[in-house]
C-alpha cells in the first residue's frame, strides 16, 4: 500500500494525510491512484461520520507534480487518463455524506486547490498561500479547479487567479469565501470542527453537505424533490425523532416561563 496519503482512523473520525513532504505534497501518479483508493473505501464505509483532511511538511499541495510525470516519459494520454483517476476520487468525496474538513498550512498551489475543495470547511494558518501556477507553465486547470473554484470565491475571482496568477494571502482567501476561518493552530481548530459534527447530528450534518454540494449541478425541481425526500428519511429516524422531541420540551419549557 502507498504511503503518499496516510489513512488512520479515531473511533468515526478517518483522518487523511497528504505525505509527500518532500515535494510539498504534489501528486505523482502514485499518489492519484492512492487518492481514489482512500475516497472510494471512506465514503463507501457507513462507520466514517466525518473525515478530517490534512497535510505532512511545510505545505499543503503544490498541485500535480509535473516534474514527476514529465520524467517519467508519459505522454497527454496518460495525464488525461490520471486526470480521471484523481477525478474519480474528488467526484466521491465531494457527492458523499461525509462531512469533510481541511486543515491547511503553507502553499496550496494549482490543482492543491481543488483537492482542498473538496473539503466542506476549510481551516486555514496564518501564513497559507493561494495560487494558480497553471498558465505560467502552459497548463490548464485540473482537479476540479475549474467548478470548484468559482463555486467558491465567483467567476471574477476565479478568474482573476488563473489568468493573472496571482498568489493571495490567508486573509484575502478568507474574504473572498475560499477558506471558512483563520487558526493559529489549523489542525487543532479542524478537528474540534470534526468533532463538533460527531458530537451532533452526524448523519444529518452529511446529508446537509450532501444536498449542498450535488444541488450545484442539478435542475431546481430535482433538488426540491431529493430534499423532499431526504428530510422525509431523516424524520423517521430514531435520533430525528429524539431531538424533536427535546427540541419540543424545551420549546414548551421557554413558552410556560414567559411573562403573560
Amino acid at each position: 500500500m502507498s504511503d503518499t496519503i496516510l489513512l488512520t482512523r479515531e473511533g468515526a473520525l478517518a483522518r487523511m494525510t497528504f505525505n509527500r513532504p518532500a515535494y510539498l505534497n504534489a501528486m505523482d501518479f502514485e499518489m492519484g491512484t492512492r487518492w481514489r483508493e482512500v475516497a472510494r473505501e471512506l465514503t463507501s464505509d457507513p462507520t466514517v461520520g466525518a473525515i478530517l483532511l490534512d497535510a505532512n511538511g511545510r505545505g499543503f499541495c503544490a498541485g500535480g507534480d509535473v516534474v514527476a510525470m514529465a520524467g517519467s516519459g508519459a505522454g497527454g494520454a496518460a495525464v488525461t487518463e490520471m486526470a480521471h483517476t484523481i477525478h474519480d476520487g474528488i467526484r466521491a468525496f465531494v457527492e458523499s455524506d461525509k462531512p469533510i474538513v481541511a486543515a491547511v498550512d503553507g502553499p496550496v498551489a494549482g490543482g492543491g486547490l481543488g483537492l482542498m475543495l473538496v473539503a466542506d470547511y476549510i481551516v486555514a494558518s496564518e501564513g497559507a498561500k493561494f495560487v494558480s501556477k497553471y498558465a505560467n507553465i502552459g497548463l490548464t486547470p485540473d482537479l476540479g479547479v475549474s467548478t470548484l473554484l468559482p463555486a467558491a470565491i465567483g467567476q471574477r475571482r476565479a478568474l482573476r487567479m488563473l489568468l493573472q496568477d496571482v498568489t493571495i494571502d490567508a486573509e484575502t482567501a478568507l474574504d473572498w469565501g475560499l477558506v471558512t476561518e483563520i487558526a493559529a493552530d489549523p489542525g487543532a481548530r479542524a478537528a474540534e470542527v470534526a468533532q463538533s459534527w460527531l458530537d451532533g447530528a452526524t448523519a444529518a450534518y452529511g446529508q446537509a453537505k450532501r444536498l449542498i454540494r450535488t444541488g450545484a449541478g442539478r435542475g431546481f425541481a430535482d433538488n426540491l424533490d431529493d430534499e423532499a425526500r431526504s428530510i422525509g428519511a431523516r424524520f423517521d429516524t430514531d435520533e430525528s425523532k429524539a431531538r424533536v422531541a427535546a427540541f419540543a420540551a424545551a420549546s414548551a419549557k421557554r413558552t410556560t416561563k414567559e411573562p403573560s
